[in-house]
């Protein structure tokens, strides 16, 4: 018989409407929280007041608007020393000072694009980024007085900070072909460039830093990979004592894909850390006593962009069952959780949704592979479930367990879903995330290889129901899975995946521009290892029917590849299906993408997958 559909909770225009919610930041004296908004495309700042009954919120600005901002990210905007007003990047590649009266706002800087604004402690600066190549430094108050220069020779710079005395810079950064959870530089100079030269404080070969921040009393604190995991370390003001501050075998960050990652926050007076913890891709907040060298679990649920001023954390939260939302904890031990802001799918109850648990099989090699399993309410009746092997982007990222629309969309309708953390993926220290050097397109599809067998070993999902699906990267390991192991999946999807590492190479983005000399090799040494892992030269191998989603406006991985690949897999007369969503790029923006691709994969899968009947 086949399975028969459960009824369904979560709908397409469910998982597509509403609003994303991103890096809150409390003012100087903490009585107010602004974070970023977006909806439909369009991102607005919101402030908002705290206290016994936080709000309302109020829309501070208007044209231009900000820069849009991913969860768990940021760079888009900084409180003025007083709270009067923020610095803000705006969509239009300028800074803007917008006073929170609602006033209209003033430029302050044209050149672009323009991101990471931090504003000096006495308010009369703000360094910021240029198009991740350099830190500048503007002043607030003269609009004639050109920005100076900071930072050097490096080819890549993020997320400048101020000393607590407003008498330096520092900023996170590092050079060509490295990527920064490769090779990376925390790096310091004097706000006047007159009075001295860049110093370089931590990090360079070998080792991957991020996330500069200064103590109220003082020291640099910043993250760094240097112990083979994540962890806080800091520096004094004689920059010849680095230490750790917290070091455990866990992960505190997760990769510096862009500006604005706050996974650890200094307490006002700086005896305290509050921090975020990775296990196996669940998380945790914590706060770290300084002077009783002492942690204590705050608690559950992925976080992330903490903020902490006065008696209050802010902080963005999210699980398997807890949609994504703005957080305060206060009290005495910061006990006392409160909600200031929903995202998308507010008034969902936990009840309707699954929490993964963690498995681990081994790997060809025998290398332990860890995941994470979704089980539908109704596995545990009848047939194993079918099941959605979703492969994370990146390469170097992992799908955490924060709140996937997505995922939970399949579970609801009766399928499993495998999330794998092959080998390349973070969350399991450096040497782990750095295993996939030189070898994408090898470990990481063998890894996922090993896991669809072993949810076929213990009963995790059906053997004749198996699909995979991802975007980008992940594509890019479908696609390979599909060739290698020809009999293994039922069907593919195919989000925007690289098809053609040539064409990537010459064609993506500035920042990922010599990713590919670390993930497959340097050219034209390695253009024989270029070719063959292109899937587009491995698509004869294909027999199992495909999905291929993309955007025409997409510059990270152009439509092109799609659209090769689609041509090819039919002139070998195979089955697969393409559509291009005009006007979307790397990640679709409107809510009507989102729809039309939950309803368009189920139909697909519908068709090609759940037709099976068991024995």
């Amino acid at each position: 018989m086949a399975t028969p559909k459960p009824t369904s909770r979560i709908t397409p225009a469910l998982c597509a409407r509403g609003r994303s919610v991103a890096e809150p930041v409390l003012s100087p004296s903490g009585d107010r929280l602004g974070f970023v908004a977006t909806a439909g495309g369009r991102s607005q700042l919101v402030v908002l007041t705290l206290g016994e009954a936080p709000g309302p919120e109020v829309v501070v600005t208007s044209d231009p608007p900000p820069r849009g901002a991913r969860a768990f990210s940021g760079g888009v905007f900084d409180w003025l020393p007083d709270g009067s007003g923020v610095v803000y990047a705006a969509a239009d590649g300028g800074l803007w000072l917008q006073p929170i009266t609602g006033a209209p706002p003033r430029r302050l800087v044209e050149h672009g694009p323009s991101a990471a604004p931090a504003v000096s402690p006495d308010g009369s600066k703000v360094a910021y980024v240029v198009d991740t190549r350099h830190v500048a430094v503007a002043s607030v108050d003269d609009e004639a007085r050109w920005p100076v220069r900071l930072s050097g020779s490096a080819d890549f710079c993020v997320d400048p900070t101020w000393s607590p005395d407003g008498s330096r810079v520092a900023w996170h950064e590092w050079d060509a072909p490295a990527m920064p959870w490769d090779a990376s530089r925390i790096a310091l100079r004097a706000a006047d460039p007159d009075d001295g030269e860049v110093v370089v404080v931590a990090g360079g070969e070998g080792v991957a830093v991020q996330q500069p921040r200064f103590s109220p009393d003082g020291l640099l604190g910043y993250l760094s990979d240097e112990s083979g995991w994540c962890n806080l370390w800091a520096v004094g003001p004689s920059l010849d004592d680095r230490r750790p501050v917290i070091d455990e075998p866990h992960e505190l960050a997760g990769p510096t894909w862009g500006h604005g990652q706050r996974s650890y926050a200094w307490s006002p007076d700086g005896a305290a850390v509050a921090y975020c913890r990775n296990d196996d891709g669940f998380g945790s907040l914590r706060v770290f006593d300084r002077g009783e060298a002492r942690t204590a679990e705050v608690a559950r649920g992925v976080h992330g962009s903490l903020s902490w001023r006065s008696s209050t954390v802010a902080a963005l939260r999210s699980g398997a069952r807890t949609p994504t939302v703005v957080v305060g904890y206060g009290g005495a031990t910061l006990g006392r959780r409160t909600v200031l802001a929903h995202g998308a799918l507010a008034g969902l109850s936990s009840a309707d949704l699954a929490e993964p648990e963690v498995v681990r099989w081994a790997g060809d090699d025998g290398s332990e592979v860890p995941g994470r399993l979704y089980r539908p309410p109704s596995a545990e009746v009848g047939d194993p479930p079918p099941l959605i092997v979703w492969i994370h982007g990146g390469p170097t990222g992992q799908m955490e367990v924060s709140f996937n629309a997505r995922i939970a969309y399949w579970v609801d309708r009766g399928w499993a879903v495998l999330v794998p953390d092959h080998r390349g993926s973070t969350g399991h220290g450096r040497a782990f995330t750095q295993a996939l050097a030189g070898r994408w397109g090898e470990l990481d599809v063998e890894d996922t290889a090993a896991g669809l067998r072993a949810a076929v070993d213990c009963g995790w999902g059906h053997p004749r129901r198996l699909v995979a699906m991802g975007a980008s990267a992940g594509g890019f390991t479908v696609l390979h899975l599909l060739a290698a192991h020809p009999q293994l999946c039922a069907a593919g999807v195919d989000l925007y995946g690289v098809t053609d590492l040539f064409e990537l190479d010459e064609t993506t983005h500035r920042f990922e521009g010599h990713y590919l000399h670390s993930l497959v090799g340097p050219l034209p040494e390695c253009a024989d290892r270029y070719r063959h892992r292109s899937p587009l030269q491995r698509v004869d191998a294909v027999v199992a029917p495909l999905l291929v989603l993309q955007g025409s406006d997409d510059e990270v991985v152009r439509a092109s590849q799609s659209q090769a690949l689609v041509d090819r897999i039919r002139a070998n007369g195979g089955t697969v299906e393409h559509h291009v969503y005009d006007g979307e790029g790397h990640g679709w923006k409107r809510p009507e993408t989102m729809i039309d691709e939950l309803e368009r994969t189920e139909s697909f899968l519908r068709r090609h997958v759940l037709r099976w009947r068991t024995s």
